[in-house]
């Protein structure tokens, strides 16, 4: 890639997205749907609703998908980050984002949109930050590519990403440290808003149960599994654990996917090792944007440091019991079964 141009400040950007009509009744008519919809107390303190569809999540992301569905146009060169929550969202929007916009933005740049921008407020979600607040802006201004996330399922993505050949980037982790991390974050949230801390046995009921965020773990991964095996040049299907044994390959493997491959030039440059360093858990979690900014999140404003606990992998050992760990890896077993797909 050349690198004659100058940088472009990231609110230049950003200013294309302000642009917004508002549409309360639009919003108001999906808020009375799920309203209406069965619903459970799931991981967190809040209420979680069952779709048609066989998903649960709270009202606030819901009633943001659905206006999604309706009012976004997805364009082919669009990418889209997937992830169910807690599986490596962060660190997969920051390697991504700074390989899409290396040129712009190079790694090692004093001034990285990342040390003034947390990586949510560089890659928005669809659901409750982007279509929120009664909200319907205009993207069309947004320079390609245009990034996106969601932690939606594939079935609940707005129509026009499955038809308009646009890439999807999903992550997924192993289901017993995505229930640990949900744990500690829903206990962060609970503490905030004075209520007692879940314990993890009851963790581990919720989520067996399949009443967490965005809906069952297994049936999160598999749709979007499903869907790499179909189109496997539009989804592209990583595992966190792999991502943590070999970054630098997997930054590789994401340039190649979204048609931004290094070049010999940038390999000798050490872009890539850049890009590495630049995302690493322990250089993001000591800026001062990480510790001190917020981010928009479907319970409101939060702060950037509660997206920062150890990102490690094997984490569960320490929490879950060896009959929880057993109960999680037979209950993958089985829903996995005859898929081609292997957690354990």
């Amino acid at each position: 890639m050349s690198s004659s141009k100058q940088p472009i400040p990231l609110q230049d950007e950003q200013e294309a997205q302000t642009k917004t009509e508002t549409n309360p009744d639009l919003y108001q008519h999906f808020a009375s749907l799920v309203s209406s919809l069965p619903r459970s107390q799931g991981l967190s303190n809040n209420q979680f609703y069952r779709h048609d569809q066989g998903w649960n999540s709270s009202l606030v992301p819901m009633v943001g998908a659905m206006v999604a569905d309706v009012c976004f146009t997805a364009r082919p060169s669009d990418i889209v980050v997937a992830t169910m929550p807690k599986s490596g969202t962060t660190w997969l929007k920051s390697l991504l984002y700074a390989t899409v916009h290396r040129e712009q933005h190079p790694a090692e740049a004093a001034d990285h949109p990342f040390y003034s921008l947390g990586p949510h407020e560089c890659i928005k979600y669809f659901e409750f930050q982007i279509y929120s607040r009664n909200s319907v802006p205009n993207l069309k201004e947004l320079p390609d590519p245009r990034l996106f996330a969601t932690h939606v399922p594939f079935v609940s993505l707005p129509r026009t990403v499955a038809t308009s050949g646009c890439k999807i980037v999903y992550l997924c982790r192993d289901p017993k440290d995505t229930l640990v991390s949900m744990w500690h974050f829903s206990n962060k949230l609970r503490a905030r808003d004075g209520l007692e801390p879940l314990s993890v046995d009851a963790a581990v009921e919720f989520f067996c149960d399949g009443l967490s965020p965005c809906g069952p773990y297994w049936d999160h991964v598999l749709g979007y599994w499903q869907a790499h095996l179909a189109h496997p040049e539009r989804v592209l299907f990583l595992r966190y654990e792999e991502m943590q044994r070999d970054p630098a390959a997997h930054v590789r493997r994401l340039a190649e996917f979204v048609g931004l491959p290094f070049s010999a030039g940038e390999e000798e440059k050490g872009v890539v090792d850049a890009i590495v360093r630049l995302c690493s858990f322990e250089h993001m979690s000591r800026l001062e944007v990480t510790k001190g900014g917020k981010s928009d999140t479907a319970l409101g404003s939060m702060p950037n440091s509660l997206f920062f606990r150890q990102g490690t992998v094997r984490d569960w050992e320490n929490h879950l019991s060896p009959e929880a760990g057993r109960r999680i890896d037979a209950i993958t077993e089985a829903k996995f079964k005859g898929t081609g797909l292997c957690m354990i």
